[in-house]
């Protein structure tokens, strides 16, 4: 479970040292000094996920160090990610300096002495792990400590969604604790996005190189759920490689690219379902936003992996609509079709195509 820190209920002359200690204990040793002592407010959550430690850290304006005396007092050798949530900050280490700003993450190291400024209030998102587990060669690493990656493309777009998302479950998800799968997701998301940063992808491993291109198609293919146009032949063009090579890829996971789609179809349909602000919703609607547009294969389909029909999640069944919308989306009128993803890999399932 996760561990939370406020320091709310304390004096407001003791929440600063309160909270310097707190995340000097969490972390690594720490020096830190606020230029708001006396009116200085934070919290700390943190959350174990696999191999690697999580935390949303908030605070005032404040200078942290890792100092060579620091190093001293304990050096376990870790690696930390930053990525900016909230305010703006500036990473110095190696003799560099990584400007952040919301979306934005730096790598840093604790082995060696390194200084974060915050000059606002400020929330940041951390991820902490042993440096051996980044799938990068050792001589390439103090290349890559503090340089600002930006949050809004490429890999590094894909890593700064990742993180929010993970930071979204944080409060009360016992089972994230547990789940290594996850863990390796970001350490490999990480390596890639660092080593397209500077232009040394030829760094990074093949499998790491595998893996990360892996977790960006299952995030391309989220975005796109609603499609019914979305086909493997879309998924491979999109990301420049074979159909054939994109099955390989999926058939690593145990999985096709046909059933991964359904699968997270059906489990957006049925969070969907269960959502009370929802009650009121056709079923035929929820299931054609997310892409399934066939009311009649949509229940069979539904009943097939839940066991229930999706009139008997508590809601009343409802007349399929011939208008779907996806939320944020314009609606678009529909006709049914042969699902093109469904018909190229297995060639039994069928979907809906938009006009």
């Amino acid at each position: 479970m996760s561990s939370l820190h406020s320091f709310n209920d304390l004096p407001a002359q003791d929440k600063f040292d309160a909270w310097r200690e707190t995340v000097s204990n969490a972390f690594v040793p720490l020096d830190a000094k606020s230029h708001v002592p006396g009116t200085f407010s934070g919290s700390l959550l943190t959350e174990a996920i696999g191999s690697l430690q999580v935390s949303e850290v908030t605070g005032g304006a404040v200078e942290v160090r890792r100092t060579r005396e620091s190093i001293r007092r304990s050096d376990p050798g870790y690696l930390k990610l930053g990525m900016q949530v909230r305010g703006y900050c500036v990473l110095s280490q190696d003799d560099r300096e990584a400007a952040l700003t919301p979306g934005d993450f730096s790598i840093y190291d604790t082995r060696r002495p390194y200084q974060v400024s915050f000059e606002r209030d400020f929330a940041q998102l951390v991820v902490m792990f042993p440096y051996e587990l980044i799938h990068l060669r050792p001589d390439s690493m103090k290349d890559m400590t503090a340089r600002r990656v930006s949050g809004r493309h490429g890999v590094g777009g894909l890593v700064s969604k990742f993180l929010v998302g993970i930071a979204e479950q944080l409060r009360g998800v016992e089972e994230l604790a547990a789940n290594q799968q996850l863990s390796n997701g970001v350490l490999n998301l990480l390596a890639a996005a660092l080593s397209e940063q500077l232009g040394c992808e030829s760094n990074v491993p093949p499998e790491t190189h595998r893996a990360a291109l892996v977790l960006q198609i299952k995030s391309f293919i989220d975005a796109r759920l609603y499609d019914p146009e979305l086909s493997s032949t879309l998924i491979a063009r999109a990301h420049n490689i074979s159909s054939r090579y994109l099955q390989k890829m999926f058939e690593g996971e145990g999985t096709t690219v046909t059933e991964w789609i359904r699968r997270r179809r059906l489990e957006h349909c049925r969070r969907d379902l269960l959502d009370p602000r929802n009650s009121t919703t056709p079923i035929a609607t929820i299931a054609a936003q997310w892409g399934l547009l066939d009311s009649s294969y949509f229940s069979k389909l539904f009943k097939t992996t839940y066991g229930i029909s999706p009139g008997s999640t508590g809601r009343r069944p409802l007349t399929p609509t011939t208008t779907a919308r996806r939320p944020g989306s314009r609606t678009a009128r529909v006709r049914l079709q042969t699902d093109r993803c469904a018909h190229n890999d297995s060639g039994s399932s069928q979907d809906v195509r938009r006009r």
